[in-house]
């Protein structure tokens, strides 16, 4: 029915799919072992009485702690919804999402596994940039009757809680520990999805999508014509809605940017696709669920602005410094199962793995997890595919 032609490219995207699966692995546990760390042990009280003016101190702070909170785009509304119905301000909530998807630990780990060190630091450079831009527009377009019914709607939905505990109680106690395996547990369940849909799709698009659909979307092949910096405006205009169409969050879109990369698609384009996480449908939806559409749509916007605008300084300001960053990793290189460091890491992390889950599953709690919006139908069929894509090529891959 099918050629073995046919076999062999889908074993061979099955097998790039599970590298970067393999690749990254230690990293996640990694990454989502600080996270949980931090929010078990760093206290929030007083937090929305410091964010809740748009002043720089304000911007600062939840910047910062937003770096330090969980990757997960649906988290990182949920828990910028939380900061406005306790006081928080609209600039500082969104200074929050950014940071909280473009800041954090586990992110930058990615990055620089797939990317290298010099997307690493021109992802943490452009965060600032873009928290720093989308906070200017916002003062000067602050829509003041939407934002006071979209707070009054989120307030009149607010569960009621506090977080107020000792930290140095905490982080001796065997209670705690608990703590941290269970926020690393409810992490994962709110972001396995998006990270098994977009490293599937990423394995996949990397065999089968040729370079030449690349270089008609970011004007690749057009180097030769046009001027550099008209390519550069193209792919960070571009660059969002490419990241949207995918419908992949924050973690999973990092093997389909190194696909991008390897193909050729120019700086600008690239930090403009790794910084549109927020961009995709589903979290358009989420925010009009919990503001109404004229705010989601306000937000959206915002963030398309500022996104093309750091991306373009980036490309500028690097390329004027002479200091551009351009991958030497390719998919295939990312992709090697071999005994290296890779395997003595993620070996290491099974074991760390296994520890938060015993801990985890010796935790009490109150029943209340986090926020799983966003988890709808078209998400459930998208995971239940790349189960059964992947599951299938699997098969292929041990008999071809």
């Amino acid at each position: 029915m099918f050629s073995s032609e046919f076999w062999n490219i889908y074993a061979e995207a099955t097998k790039t799919a599970l590298g970067f699966f393999w690749k990254a692995g230690w990293a996640f546990v990694l990454g989502y072992f600080i996270s949980a760390m931090i929010q078990t042990f760093v206290p929030k009280r007083n937090l929305t009485r410091v964010m809740g003016k748009a002043s720089p101190q304000s911007i600062l702070f939840a910047t910062g702690f937003g770096a330090v909170s969980s990757s997960c785009s649906f988290a990182a509304l949920a828990a910028a919804r939380a900061l406005l119905s306790k006081g928080a301000h609209f600039i500082a909530a969104v200074a929050f999402m950014f940071a909280s998807t473009n800041l954090v630990i586990e992110l930058g780990i990615l990055i620089y596994i797939f990317l290298g060190w010099q997307y690493l630091a021109a992802e943490i450079i452009g965060g600032l940039i873009l928290i720093a831009i989308s906070s200017v527009l916002i003062r000067l377009t602050y829509p003041k009757s939407w934002m006071q019914r979209a707070r009054e709607k989120v307030e009149g939905e607010a569960e009621s809680g506090t977080d107020d505990f000792d930290w140095r109680q905490r982080l001796v106690s065997r209670e705690g520990w608990q703590m941290v395996g269970h926020t690393f547990v409810m992490d994962w369940l709110m972001v396995w999805k998006e990270v098994l849909i977009g490293f599937v799709v990423a394995g996949f698009v990397s065999v089968l999508v040729p370079p030449a659909v690349w270089g008609q979307i970011f004007l690749i092949d057009m180097t030769s014509t046009l001027p550099a910096w008209v390519i550069a405006v193209e792919n960070a205009l571009v660059a969002p809605f490419v990241a949207a169409a995918t419908f992949i969050g924050s973690m999973g879109n990092i093997p389909l940017a190194t696909v991008l990369a390897s193909n050729g698609v120019m700086f600008a384009g690239l930090m403009g696709f790794i910084y549109s996480d927020l961009m995709v449908p589903p979290l358009v939806a989420v925010n009009a669920k919990y503001y109404g559409y004229r705010v989601a749509l306000y937000i959206a916007g915002i963030m398309y602005i500022s996104i093309v605008a750091t991306a373009l300084i980036l490309s500028g300001s690097f390329a004027l410094l002479g200091i551009s960053p351009e991958s030497a990793r390719t998919v295939t290189d990312i992709v090697q199962f071999q005994i290296d460091y890779t395997f003595w890491l993620n070996l290491a992390f099974m074991a760390v793995t296994a520890s938060l889950l015993f801990l985890a599953s010796k935790h009490k709690h109150d029943g209340h997890g986090h926020d799983m919006e966003g988890d709808g139908p078209i998400k459930r069929v998208a995971t239940a595919g790349a189960i059964a894509v992947l599951g299938g090529g699997v098969l292929v891959w041990a008999f071809v």
